[in-house]
Order: C-alpha cells, then sequence, then structure tokens
C-alpha cells in the first residue's frame, strides 16, 4: 500500500506541475493550529493546540467561469500537546506530539470575481488523504522539583488504508500511517498572490487501538496560508 501511495504522490506532483505552463501554479505555505478531538462527538480542547507549519505547492485548474480544481501536495504537521500545571510549580508535566505528513488535498471552488484582473476570493471543500512520515514525541516536566525530559521518534504503523475498521501493527505510542478527512477552505487571489484559510477534519482515528466507534482521536487542523504564483 506504501508503494501505492508513493506512485499516487508521484503521479499528483507531475498532474500539478504540468499546469505550470499555464502560469497556474501556486508555491504555499503558512501556519497550522493542529489539535486532536478528544470527546466522543469529535470536539477539542483549545488548550491542546500545536503550532506547526505546512510548505506545498497548489494548482488553479480552471473548470469554467465560477469554478476551479485545486489538487495541492504539502509537508504539514499536525498533533496535539498537554500540560499539567505550570514550569513554575514544584510538580509539572507537559507532552507535545508532532507529527509530518505528505498531504494531498483536493479541493473543488467556486470564485467571485472582483475588480482587477485576476483578482477574486474562493471558496470550497473537498477530500485529503495523508501518509505520515517523521515526527517527534516530547515530554518533559519534573516531580518535587526534580526534572525530567524524554523525546523519541514517532512510530508509525504499516496499516492498509482500505480496511477502515482495523489497524495493522497497532499499538500503545504507535500512530496510524495513513490520515483521511475533509476540508472547507476559503480566501482570495489577487493577481500573482493568495491568501487562504483552511480547516482539515480528519476522519481516521491516529490509533486505532480502543473504541472505533466513537469520534475521538482524530486530527483536526486550521490553517493560515500565503501563497504566490509561479
Amino acid at each position: 500500500m506504501m508503494k501505492t501511495f508513493i506512485v499516487f504522490v508521484t503521479l499528483t506532483c507531475s498532474g500539478v506541475f504540468a499546469f505550470a505552463q499555464d502560469n497556474n501554479i501556486y508555491v504555499k505555505g503558512g501556519v497550522n493550529l493542529a489539535n486532536i478531538s478528544t470527546t466522543n462527538d469529535g470536539r477539542i480542547e483549545d488548550a491542546n493546540m500545536l503550532t506547526s507549519f505546512h510548505i506545498g505547492i497548489m494548482g488553479d485548474v480552471p473548470l469554467g467561469k465560477v469554478l476551479a480544481l485545486q489538487p495541492a501536495l504539502y509537508f504539514t504537521g499536525k498533533g496535539s500537546k498537554t500540560q499539567t500545571g505550570n514550569p513554575s510549580d514544584v510538580s509539572y508535566f507537559k507532552a507535545t506530539s508532532n507529527p509530518f505528513y505528505v498531504e494531498l488535498p483536493v479541493n473543488l471552488v467556486a470564485k467571485i470575481a472582483l475588480p482587477g484582473e485576476g483578482t477574486n476570493i474562493f471558496i470550497g471543500a473537498g477530500p485529503y488523504v495523508a501518509m505520515g512520515v517523521a515526527g517527534k514525541h516530547t515530554v518533559d516536566g519534573k516531580v518535587f522539583g526534580i526534572g525530567f525530559s524524554h523525546k523519541e521518534n514517532i512510530d508509525f504503523s504499516n496499516d492498509d488504508p482500505t480496511t477502515f475498521n482495523e489497524q495493522e501493527g497497532a499499538g500503545l505510542g504507535s500512530l496510524r500511517r495513513f490520515d483521511y478527512g475533509v476540508n472547507a477552505t476559503a480566501g482570495v487571489q489577487l493577481n500573482n498572490v493568495l491568501f487562504a484559510l483552511n480547516y482539515g477534519y480528519g476522519l481516521a482515528k491516529i490509533n486505532a487501538v480502543g473504541d472505533d466507534e466513537d469520534d475521538k482521536n482524530k486530527h483536526r487542523v486550521l490553517s493560515f496560508s500565503f501563497g504566490f504564483r509561479l
């Protein structure tokens, strides 16, 4: 399955770059405000938000006067953090999980033209798939004044993404390698530059150990992007 995903990434890159000949390709990057759902209905705890980043390329393919398709390829950070107490306390605990993914979103957007050539606002949605490739777990704090710190690479399970209700290689401390979900996006294009807001709503549990019926343990990522057209 990993080889299939790599082929998919290669084909997507080829397709996105093919649109560069029409000047419809953007280099994009920005800030992620990442979190992981903690309740049965998929809500998050604001205090667990982790700041990360994304960078990559996006194609902008016209499908008429109003609609456009925006496939993209990003290197993007997700995850969350937890904290008990404060650094000034006698006992204090902080844990951060910051996995990085290669992500392929494909959004269908509607555009409303504004005064000025190539200027518009857009809004749309679409699916994404992603594969975990790197990341760190970090734990630090102190107990009765004695400090401790530990950092390790994130271990991704090599699960089969087509088996939605089980995770091959699952275990405590191991994240599901493949993530998928849906996006909502909106922004403005000002000739050769682009500003965008995106919300990624993960549908895959990042660790399938436990109850699969609830909506806990899924990625939620709010992103702010800036891009410029090549």
